[in-house]
């Protein structure tokens, strides 16, 4: 599975800007068929949407034609489980899969989208005409389309949004109640959470950014478009993360002059609050090619950390730290409302996978902190293996290590994260307009 990012690079932050309609006609086949390529890299499962994003087909489109297939593309994928119900339902047998992943774009344009039916319905047709072994299928592609446009369905149940494998374990976790809650987040767009390096830029920007301050410090903007043409984003004064994933950084409470190492650091979002307090910070990660992000947030924000490309699991540098930070590879279902790819490519058997390289990671963790050292672990996971079972196994296996606390409202926690032994399962409903999915726990060193 993917580690998704926490900050960074100056990418459109939008689904589609507000200013921009989505081409309605066979001038606009080249941004579907990107869409189509888009999507399909998407449910790979290997880089997925990431990986469809640096597409040479998508580089190549119109500003304006990329971010309508950036939009359609992450519309179906936060509305895929209704959407295959629907088509599930007028469909004998399955097409193939070009032909399946033509029609879910064609519903999304149809009710999620808005774009007139000819228009969404004929593309549709077009894309499957396109490819010499999918042509056979234009009469049921525009025969689908067509009824389901004479009888829309409904595109927001909660019980279909997330795939069964997942809702059953979050049903199991958090109860059939929570469980809703958090599938109903999936078919919401995010704001743009923004981290500041002067807490107090936040507010002298907070109108030009039209955004307001939430609790902790993040600045929650309803601005659309490129963030690097945002106020602030070229003075270094801001980085994009989300809330909760910069709640841990603040839960480390670094001192100026204390030492940190951020354990997998990359894209940065973390080192950069680590840096910003004062501390001397190191950060690690055992991909190069992700640490240069790290090394080009910290030129343009003006902070300064050590870079290591190193397995934060076998590294065999000898020093110890004050505050240690490791927010460890995981299966990421947490961070669903910006990548809601990682439900469709999870799979059940990824979590005990991943389980086993953050034990390691804490393991190590652990021995690197110095006496009365902090140690704070986290994932974008609602996957309790990865967070509530690694600590109780740490705990178990770890003499001389404690859990320490966290309060309501500390660094911005939301009261209904925090769980009896004072460590976090922040859920994504847990703050108005929405957050990622996170664990935290919060330990020190006797």
């Amino acid at each position: 599975m993917r580690r998704r990012p926490d900050g960074g690079t100056p990418r459109a932050v939008t689904d589609l800007p507000p200013s921009s309609a989505p081409p309605s006609d066979a001038a606009g086949l080249p941004a579907r068929a990107a869409a189509l390529d888009l999507l399909t890299a998407a449910l790979s499962g290997r880089a997925g949407m990431d990986e469809g994003l640096s597409h040479p087909a998508l580089a190549a489109l119109p500003a304006r034609d990329r971010a309508f297939a950036r939009a359609l593309v992450l519309a179906t994928l936060r509305h895929l489980g209704p959407i295959d119900a629907a088509l599930q339902g007028r469909l004998k047998k399955p097409p193939p899969d070009r032909v399946v992943q033509v029609l879910r774009l064609g519903v999304a344009q149809l009710f999620l989208l808005q774009t007139p039916p000819h228009a969404a319905v004929g593309t549709s047709v077009d894309l499957v005409a396109r490819d010499r072994g999918s042509q056979m299928f234009k009469g049921l592609v525009n025969a689908v389309l067509r009824g389901l446009s004479r009888e829309p369905p409904a595109l927001d149940d909660p019980d279909l949004l997330a795939p069964g494998w997942l809702h059953a374990r979050w049903r199991a976790a958090f109860g059939a109640d929570e469980a809703r809650k958090i599938a109903a987040m999936i078919a919401q767009e995010p704001a743009t959470d923004l981290s500041f390096k002067d807490p107090a830029r936040a507010e002298a920007l907070a109108a030009e950014l039209e955004g307001q301050v939430l609790s902790g410090g993040t600045l929650r903007s309803a601005r659309r478009g490129d963030v690097a043409t945002w106020p602030g984003f070229a003075e270094g004064d801001w980085w994009v993360q989300d809330a909760s994933a910069a709640i841990p950084a603040r839960l480390l409470a670094v001192q100026a002059g204390e030492t940190a190492l951020d354990l997998c650091a990359a894209p940065g979002g973390k080192t950069l609050q680590l840096a910003a307090a004062g501390a001397a910070v190191t950060a690690l990660d055992r991909s190069a090619p992700r640490l240069k992000r790290v090394a080009e947030n910290l030129a343009r924000t003006g902070l300064s950390a050590d870079t290591v490309a190193a397995d934060g699991a076998t590294w065999p540098d000898k020093r110890s730290f004050d505050a240690i930070l490791l927010d460890a590879p995981c299966s990421a279902t947490g961070t669903f409302r910006r990548h809601p790819d990682v439900l469709w490519a999870a799979k059940p058997s990824d979590v005990a996978g991943l389980a086993a390289v953050q034990a390691k990671l804490l393991d190590a963790a652990a021995k690197r902190l110095k006496s009365g050292g902090r140690l704070v672990y986290c994932v974008c996971s609602l996957e309790p293996e990865e967070g509530e079972g690694q600590t109780a196994a740490l705990l178990a296996r770890t003499a001389g290590l404690a859990l320490d606390p966290v309060a309501a409202g500390e660094g911005g926690a939301p009261a209904a994260g925090v769980r009896p032994d004072g460590t976090l399962r922040i859920l994504p409903h847990h703050l108005e307009g929405g957050t990622d999915g996170f664990y935290v726990a919060r330990f020190r060193k006797g």
